[in-house]
């Protein structure tokens, strides 16, 4: 009975926050719609998206104990928001302005921080942190980059959502303390550790609710 508890709680937990994780990142693309280089929601997002991100595949790894679940994780979150961003399709925007967060690359790193400690916990939680918080914004600039004229699509394809206030400006020259990638590397070194621990917290509480 308790194997099949177990198996029908992970799955259950699994699909929960792998749904929830997409759904409240589903809109982590839209910086691209503010500013023309957007460092402060592209912050920000970089933030939320570590948290979900970090959160979500170390509570999928450390469950199996299988170094790659992190990625697989990655890859549902990432399904799922193509899907979602298929309704920007429908609704007229060019492909080329359509971003998805990048997350696999992130989540491969973790499942790599875990098999190379040898599924230490605890450098998971510290190094596998440190490089998922690091390197999202850095891999999710590449969206910033490639997306076709960001600034004069956003103006020619408004989105009827937004409010007054957050509509596009025109660009503005920023110094490298105003970095969007250096402040969401550095804010989320330090945050995602934490966010890191709570995935490894998660899975500790579901064990003993199920052995309860």
């Amino acid at each position: 009975l308790m194997v099949w508890l177990r198996r029908c709680t992970h799955y259950l937990f699994i699909v929960v926050v792998a749904v929830n994780s997409t759904l409240l990142t589903i809109n982590a693309g839209d910086y691209i719609f503010y500013t023309d280089w957007a460092w402060t929601p592209f912050t920000v997002f970089s933030i939320s998206q570590t948290l979900m991100l970090a959160v979500g595949a170390t509570y999928y790894l450390t469950f199996t104990g299988v170094p790659g679940t992190a990625t697989y994780y990655g890859l549902i979150m990432t399904v799922y928001t193509w899907v979602a961003k298929g309704a920007w399709f429908a609704l007229g925007y060019p492909y080329d302005f359509i971003v998805t967060p990048i997350w696999l690359p992130s989540a491969m790193l973790l499942d790599l921080a875990y098999w190379a400690t040898k599924k230490n916990k605890h450098s998971l939680i510290l190094f596998g942190g440190v490089l998922v918080g690091m390197s999202l914004p850095l891999f999710n600039m590449v969206n910033l980059i490639t997306v076709a004229d960001p600034l004069e699509t956003a103006f020619k394809y408004p989105r009827p959502t937004l409010p007054p206030y957050v509509t596009p400006i025109e660009p503005q020259v920023g110094k490298f303390y105003n970095s969007p990638v250096a402040l969401g590397a550095g804010a989320g070194a330090v945050l995602s550790v934490t966010f890191t621990a709570l995935g490894c917290k998660l899975n500790t509480w579901t064990y003993r609710w199920m052995a309860a």
